[in-house]
């Protein structure tokens, strides 16, 4: 991302409708929307009246975020029978998916695929852009974005817990080479993502569980999170 740039805001695991109507407003990319096992999951009829809503609003002539289906290791059939009933916008991939597989989702389907990268919490060096390249290489023309994140054992994703951003500026030279965007999540909160975005300038942030409370989006904690990132 150009310095001065202002990072795309992605939230994710959105469950509700009336949720949705309070921040609709907020400038907000995408939301996530998880179908992956988890306490944010949804079932495609409830993502279907989020995609409903958000079309409606946007035949207003409301500006609204793109929706973004969180999945691990889904297989084909999966898909299909999802989009079919809830017609995301983008499908993001949170496991061993392979170039391939991501290069079919993307056709197939129409839509963007972004691929999520987990970093151990506790990795101890920065990889070299030939492991970057040998890893992600494989991937230009099949994804639209890449997604750091930190590793979660049992979801892949989403532990709310920080990795060493130190390893950023590899993975944001490969995607730039690469022309795809580099979006970053894992621990982020309303009172660390300005330091991540002066730091590392990444063309985008998400963030899931800092925005909650109690397990529920909490709508305070969201704009706060939005006017940090996006302030100038």
């Amino acid at each position: 991302m150009a310095v001065g740039t202002i990072p795309t805001v992605k939230i994710c695991g959105l469950q509700s409708v009336e949720v949705l109507k309070s921040i609709v407003h907020l400038p907000i990319a995408h939301i996530g929307i998880v179908f992956a096992p988890s306490k944010r999951q949804v079932t495609p009829e409830k993502a279907a009246e989020l995609i409903a809503y958000l079309k409606t609003e946007e035949a207003n002539g409301q500006i609204v975020p793109r929706t973004a289906g969180v999945f691990v290791n889904p297989t084909k059939e999966q898909l299909i029978e999802i989009l079919a009933v809830a017609p995301l916008d983008i499908v993001q991939l949170h496991s061993q998916e392979t170039p391939s597989f991501c290069g079919w989702v993307r056709e197939h389907f129409g839509v963007s695929v972004f691929k999520s990268i987990s970093i151990s919490k506790a990795e101890d060096r920065i990889p070299s852009s030939a492991e970057v390249a040998a890893q992600l290489d494989p991937y230009i023309g099949n994804v639209d974005a890449i997604l750091l994140d930190t590793f979660d054992p049992v979801y892949g994703g989403g532990s709310g817990k920080t990795f060493a951003w130190d390893c950023i500026p590899v993975y944001q030279a490969w995607a730039r080479a690469a022309g795809v965007q580099l979006l970053v999540a894992g621990g982020l909160r309303h009172d660390n993502v300005d330091q991540l975005v002066l730091a590392y300038a990444p063309d985008g942030v998400d963030v899931s569980s800092s925005v909650e409370t109690d397990g529920v989006k909490d709508i305070a904690k969201i704009t706060a999170f939005v006017e940090r990132v996006t302030r100038k």
